[in-house]
């Protein structure tokens, strides 16, 4: 899951642990037939908007170091600065809308394999731990898109360690990820996933609490038409 697996807006993580209302985490992929795509990242917390927006004002809360915009700006920007080093990855942007709390990151790739560890690096140059790995593959001559998804034992156990106010925070949290395609989807092996009207593209959202919990696993096997 990018959420945690972003998935990945790292700068933006240093707001949740001090909401106490839901946030939303989308990670979408355009996958083109000649294995080239786009990825978005996006972190959205304006449901909680006006309660960030009087929390922003404050020095701490809850025993936790409020950020300023300009230090959320700046670990998106650093966030950025990595992707654009990183091999295959092309054309990084990045926004951030301090009215609505939404912030995202978007970029490229020669390949799908190119993404795969790039949020756990992220994350890791933020002292942040990865609760899940995920790696992904293209077949451009089967045209067979795959997500190998697998929790990290320990986050539930991190989880539990969490003061029940804390917890509150993953309370109504969604996670949801777009796959899009050139063509056609003929079949898809996850059944909590929904296919677009078009055919092209796969949907599947899940709670964060059933991610931590591991009563969800967001594994997909997307087979296009040839």
């Amino acid at each position: 899951m990018n959420l945690r697996q972003f998935y990945i807006l790292v700068a933006v993580a240093f707001i949740i642990p001090i909401l106490s209302s839901c946030f939303q985490v989308v990670e979408e992929i355009t996958m083109r037939n000649d294995g080239t795509g786009d990825v978005m990242l996006t972190i959205n917390l304006s449901q909680s908007k006006t309660k960030v927006a009087s929390i922003m004002l404050l020095d701490s809360v809850q025993g936790y170091k409020v950020p300023s915009k300009q230090k959320i700006q700046k670990e998106l920007n650093e966030a950025a600065a990595y992707l654009r080093k990183s091999e295959g990855i092309t054309n990084v942007k990045t926004t951030s809308d301090f009215n609505n709390y939404i912030a995202t990151i978007s970029f490229s790739f020669k390949d799908v394999s190119n993404i795969n560890n790039i949020t756990k690096n992220i994350l890791a140059q933020q002292k942040i731990k990865a609760t899940n790995t995920s790696s992904y593959t293209y077949n451009k001559t089967t045209k067979t898109f795959s997500r190998k998804y697998q929790a990290v034992a320990s986050a539930k156990t991190e989880y539990n360690k969490l003061k029940s106010k804390d917890k509150a925070v993953f309370n109504g949290a969604m996670y949801t990820s777009i796959y899009r395609f050139e063509s056609p989807v003929i079949s898809t092996t996850n059944s909590a996933s929904n296919l677009s009207k078009s055919k092209k593209a796969v949907m599947l959202k899940a709670s964060v609490m059933d991610l931590i919990n591991g009563k969800i696993n967001v594994s997909n096997q997307i087979q296009l038409s040839k």
